[in-house]
């Protein structure tokens, strides 16, 4: 089957104003290099004149007349697997998917070959269920039996829909075992693209540490104000989220809470931050690679995704690129920063930059487009399968 001769057809979950984070920028990378048709459950791209989408035909369900989904189709969280089975895909030979959600659980038949690219098992589903659960006012009381019911069927139908994919593709190794824990199938780790020319390499760094991140629980960014209280260091966070009240509250004057900032600010910050630091468990973290695009030594939890992007200068002195945490505890967290303050001339900001290289666009399409025709050739029977 010749590449030139395929049908392709490319899901996502959702395409809004709002979702520009790391599987959109997936989705940007495939279609740089491959003619698809695309499909979501919902689109208002498409007519932004700001986006790569802007002015392409893409394929929705239901769900886009529904009222508010412009503002977040999780809302209608029961239909999610109802919404993406009614897309009629019948007429193409290969199904990319970009999945966080249920974009995966797309109808196939047995001619066609189903490539998943999977940024992360469900995440509320599975290891976010109670921490979902505790900070939702839908996770106590009698709604709280409704929720866990439907967060159970949701894990039965979530198992049912991967036997649905023929071919996975994790963003990490982290994923690859989650999936595996979740699904029982083998995934091919390819790293996501990170838009490292965005970033601008800075040797000299100001006196301030920077986080970045989404103001929700599971970010872990009152644990990091908590620590730089007690540190008395300049510390800046943009973000904003559920939690930007609470951690307003919370931060005493050496902590600056930005809120929300456009693109330009951000770079500006990561750029001249002495350190960034990130206290959550990421499938991947693209952040962290942004942070050492601009020469900036990371201080990040040591498990998930940062385990592959980050170089603990302590064991690797050489090409170290961060510290590395091993709880999420204030006391950790306050150990890694003295750390790096005490070894802070040993790290090289090229050294941080070629790292970060490691995750460009371009290795992304390279290792992804090797994939897609290793995938035909195997259902074609040209090469024998190693999954």
């Amino acid at each position: 089957m010749l590449l030139e001769n395929v049908r392709f057809a490319l899901v996502h979950e959702w395409f809004t104003p709002k979702a520009t984070g790391g599987s959109e920028l997936v989705v940007q990378e495939i279609l740089q290099q491959i003619d698809a048709d695309i499909y979501a459950l919902i689109d208002f791209e498409s007519n932004n004149p700001e986006s790569y989408l802007y002015k392409r035909q893409i394929g929705t369900t239901f769900l886009q007349s529904l009222p508010f989904a412009r503002n977040g189709v999780q809302k209608y969280l029961p239909l999610l697997p109802i919404a993406i089975e009614q897309l009629d895909l019948r007429s193409y030979d290969v199904i990319l998917s970009s999945s966080h959600a249920v974009a995966k659980g797309i109808l196939t038949s047995p001619q066609q070959v189903h490539i998943c690219y999977c940024h992360t098992p469900m995440r509320y589903a599975w290891d976010l269920t109670f921490d979902y659960l505790n900070h939702s006012r839908l996770g106590n009381g009698i709604p709280g039996w409704f929720t866990r019911s439907l967060l159970h069927s949701l894990r039965h139908w979530d198992v049912i829909s991967a036997n649905r994919v023929d071919y996975f593709i994790s963003n990490s190794q982290h994923t690859a075992r989650r999936i595996w824990r979740c699904y029982r199938r083998e995934a091919k780790v390819i790293y996501p693209p990170v838009n490292i020319d965005r970033f601008t390499l800075q040797v000299e760094k100001k006196d301030f540490y920077v986080t970045v991140a989404r103001l929700v629980s599971y970010k872990q960014v009152e644990l990091i104000v908590r620590a730089f209280n007690q540190l008395g260091k300049e510390l800046v966070v943009i973000g904003t989220g559920s939690e930007l009240a609470q951690i307003q509250q919370l931060a005493k004057p050496n902590v600056k809470i930005l809120g929300f900032q456009p693109d330009e600010v951000v770079e500006t910050y990561l750029s001249q931050a002495k350190a960034f630091v990130y206290a959550a468990c990421e499938d991947f973290g693209i952040a962290l690679v942004e942070a050492q695009a601009c020469g900036t030594p990371v201080i990040a939890y040591g498990a998930g995704g940062a385990l592959e992007t980050v170089i603990d200068l302590r064991q690797h002195p050489e090409t170290g690129t961060g510290i590395l945490f091993p709880k999420q505890t204030e006391a950790d967290l306050i150990t890694a920063v003295e750390a790096l303050e005490e070894r802070y001339s040993q790290f090289n900001p090229e050294t941080l930059r070629l790292n970060a290289a490691r995750f460009a666009p371009t290795v992304f399409q390279k290792n992804y487009m090797e994939f897609v025709k290793e995938c035909l050739q195997l259902r074609a029977g040209v090469i024998k399968s190693n999954y």
